[in-house]
């Protein structure tokens, strides 16, 4: 379907191009001989600069049986494909484990420092004790 546009779009374009080309061509008579140089050398420099259009012809692939049509197609290329995502696995895995031993890690310390303390762990629970803090904080300003 694109290269049915692409061909109109094409053969409209080189149609206005001929039409333009025309329009401009008639009034060239009616000028004086320098301008019409000095036009036709412009002419010749812009053809030299356009763009050269190439039209690229495909050639049918051939795949021999039980092969694939990919780069390459062999075993090369698959591991290679492979191989960032057994990576990004192997790093997610690392990283949770890192993770989860840090977190072991500051959860001990913070039992051991309740197991240490003065006072009992039961006393942290406790509504009156929070309440005792609060006034000791304020009495101590």
């Amino acid at each position: 379907m694109n290269t049915t546009l692409s061909t109109t779009s094409a053969a409209t374009e080189a149609q206005f191009g001929r039409r333009v080309a025309a329009r401009l061509s008639a009034g060239t008579q009616d000028l004086p001989h320098e301008i019409g140089e000095r036009l036709r050398a412009a002419r010749m420099q812009a053809l030299a600069r356009r763009k050269v259009v190439r039209v690229l012809q495909t050639a049918p692939a051939v795949v021999p049986n039980g092969g694939t049509a990919a780069l390459g197609g062999g075993w090369w290329t698959r591991i290679g494909s492979v191989i960032p995502l057994i990576a990004l696995v192997a790093g997610l895995i690392v990283i949770t484990t890192l993770q989860e031993d840090n977190r072991t890690d500051e959860l001990a310390e913070v039992d051991a420092a309740l197991l240490t303390d003065d006072l009992p762990p039961a006393a942290y629970t406790d509504p009156g004790f929070a309440q005792f803090l609060k006034t000791e904080a304020t009495a101590q300003r």
